[in-house]
């Protein structure tokens, strides 16, 4: 068990990691690793969740939403109720994450320093060109709010030995081909039904709605009449693109970049290599008296892929003659490499070669020479590198010069516009979510609703949008969040209360209907009374069905019908009617499907269900005491 644990720690947790921190700490800083404050949300087992463990949490899951959903979410956002469980589903996430880190501390799951260093070094937010590079590295956790590299160590270190325990729970289900087939039998299975659609706009005419009952909704319902807080802001942008369309490089310039830099342009020699091995086994010198004896049979003239085929080891390049393809230096094992380049000419085969694989004869079956890629070839490819690189100095200077400009005049922005030669812009209104790039950025959102912009009405600090785009914003106009006056939206909702009410009215017609169904009575003239009558649809899938999505959900959820028993429902349309929906028969496929990922899924299903498990029986012994959640200055901004 502990090693699937640790093993846990390797592969993808090193390659996402990093964008989860960003995402957490750039909106709400590093928060219970450095918060001091005896504040809490809840109580796990004696450990204290506290209020700005929350605010982080929440207010990241705020704006992964947001940028998911957009204006959807700000919808959802207006429901007090769909609020009110997202709050709840954030401490609910701590908890579990608590129990889970409690819970790798008592089984003693650690996460080395060695292996915390190895998952920073890999990163390749933290590389350049392909190394990592230290600077950067700092520049971008001190961005995230790690302002000390321990801070960030013991972050990752959390995470890492959480993601540990999760995924060796998760990673260990499975699926049996009879479960699989099960499911595919299932999903396969169709349904004869008969079902009737009740228009509800036939009721509109028969219900009324009073002004007391529109005035009523709207103090109920407010949040979903409020205008939402919106700004204008004047800015600064440094971004690298402009500033490389700028520069003029010249045709001199390109060739003198070629010429020094000419060692980057070739292309190493490179070489096709055969070979055949035989390993070490138990018993060392019989390999080497049967390597020998490939080498003798060689010399005496049979083929070299034959032999690899009949003789080597390594099945996979024995298959293909022996065949390793293109080699270059600084890939295979030392030895093997050496004797690889001393090959001549195409044909000649080494001596035994002694590597830490086994014993080998290697091959020369293709050669190309070293080469150098001509000027012309790659000139505009230069000559963009060229500007981007010059563009990438200037964008550090401006960007430095941006942030002291604006700090020391913090103001206005025409002195730090000037001083590095830009012109201040004004953006179109702006509210939380559903802003055009790079406004829709979390760091950017979180700057133009700050205290310091809206409040001080100063500058904000510089923003470092990505690696290549920063901006200084500041409020030029400020659009509190107002509830709209209830003349403005009277039509609206009578209308909804007019839907809502022919709905229900529908609703209770069709329930009479079903229950006569039920007693089974004859309902034709009933249906028609209403401007409905039955559709028979035989052999209704579950899925890709040409009827209503809805109707066929239910058809399937509905028991199988038995004699002298009604299978039947009713259920609401998206659009508000009603539908009568009547089960008659449940059969097979006669063309089953057969999922491919069927096994997946359900593996999925399981390693989600066996996660859920394990936080229960945490959940079990465990002492939890929450609190009650206080609206915060994140909650209040949004």
């Amino acid at each position: 068990m502990l090693e699937k644990i640790r093993e846990g720690s390797q592969g993808w947790i090193a390659k996402t990691i990093l964008g989860l921190v960003i995402l957490t700490f750039a909106v709400a800083g590093i928060g219970s690793y450095t918060n001091s404050v005896d504040t809490s949300v809840a109580e796990v087992n004696g450990v204290k969740i506290t209020q700005a463990d929350y605010d982080k949490a929440y207010q990241t899951q705020r704006n992964r939403m947001a940028q998911q959903f957009g204006d959807m979410f700000e919808t959802l956002s207006a429901d007090p109720n769909y609020m009110a469980n997202f709050r709840q589903g954030v401490l609910d996430n701590l908890i579990n994450e608590t129990l889970i880190d409690q819970n790798s501390y008592e089984m003693g799951i650690r996460v080395s320093n060695e292996m915390i260093k190895k998952t920073i070094r890999e990163m390749p937010e933290f590389q350049t060109d392909g190394a990592f590079d230290n600077n950067r590295y700092l520049a971008i956790i001190n961005q995230a709010g790690f302002f000390q590299p321990s801070d960030f160590r013991d972050y990752l270190r959390t995470e890492m030995t959480r993601r540990q325990l999760t995924q060796s729970l998760v990673g260990s289900e499975f699926s049996l081909p009879y479960q699989t087939d099960a499911m595919n039998a299932l999903q396969s299975q169709q349904r004869d039904i008969r079902y009737a659609v009740i228009s509800a706009s036939q009721f509109e005419s028969t219900v009324e709605v009073t002004d007391a009952e529109i005035d009523a909704y709207y103090q109920a319902n407010q949040a979903q009449f409020r205008n939402q807080e919106k700004v204008k802001l004047d800015y600064v942008a440094i971004d690298v693109a402009a500033i490389a369309n700028s520069i003029n490089v010249t045709d001199a310039d390109v060739e003198s970049y070629y010429n020094e830099n000419i060692d980057s342009f070739k292309a190493e020699e490179q070489r096709r290599i055969s070979h055949i091995l035989v390993e070490f086994g138990d018993d060392q010198s019989a390999s080497k008296a049967k390597i020998d004896d490939v080498l003798a049979r060689l010399n005496n003239g049979e083929d070299f892929a034959e032999l690899a085929k009949t003789m080597s080891d390594d099945t996979f390049s024995g298959e293909n003659g022996g065949d390793l393809e293109w080699l270059e230096r600084g890939v295979m094992d030392e030895a093997f490499e050496e004797a690889a380049y001393a090959l001549a000419n195409v044909g000649d085969y080494s001596e035994v070669v002694e590597s830490s694989f086994g014993y080998h004869i290697i091959a020369l079956t293709d050669f190309k020479a070293e080469s150098i890629k001509a000027l012309a070839e790659i000139k505009e490819e230069l000559r963009e590198n060229i500007s981007t690189e010059q563009a990438q100095e200037q964008y550090f200077e401006l960007q430095q010069e941006l942030a002291r400009l604006s700090f020391e005049f913090p103001d206005s922005l025409e002195d730090a516009a000037g001083g590095i030669n830009q012109e201040v812009k004004t953006t179109d209104w702006l509210s939380r979510g559903g802003n055009l790039p790079p406004f829709n950025e979390p760091a950017l959102i979180e700057a133009a609703f700050s205290d310091l912009v809206l409040q001080d009405q100063v500058n904000s600090d510089i923003i470092d949008v990505n690696d290549d785009l920063a901006i200084v914003v500041r409020l030029n106009e400020y659009q509190a969040a107002t509830v709209k006056p209830l003349t403005e939206v009277q039509d609206g909702i009578k209308a909804t209360l007019v839907s809502q009410k022919a709905t229900e009215a529908a609703t209770n017609s069709v329930n009479e209907l079903l229950t006569k169904l039920n007693s089974g009575e004859d309902i034709t003239e009933a249906l028609t009374a209403l401007g409905a009558s039955f559709e028979v649809q035989a052999g209704v899938g579950r899925y890709g069905s040409a009827v209503d999505a809805n109707i066929s959900k239910e058809a399937f959820v509905l028991p199988h019908p038995t004699e002298g028993v009604v299978s039947a429902a009713t259920v609401t349309l998206t659009n508000g009617d009603l539908a009568l929906v009547q089960v008659e028969a449940v059969k097979a496929s006669d063309t089953p499907i057969v999922n491919p990922n069927a096994a997946e899924q359900q593996t999925s299903l399981l390693a989600q269900s066996a996660y859920q498990s394990y936080v229960d029986s945490l959940k079990v012994d465990a002492k939890i005491v929450r609190r009650q959640l206080s609206e915060t200055a994140g909650q209040r901004q949004f």
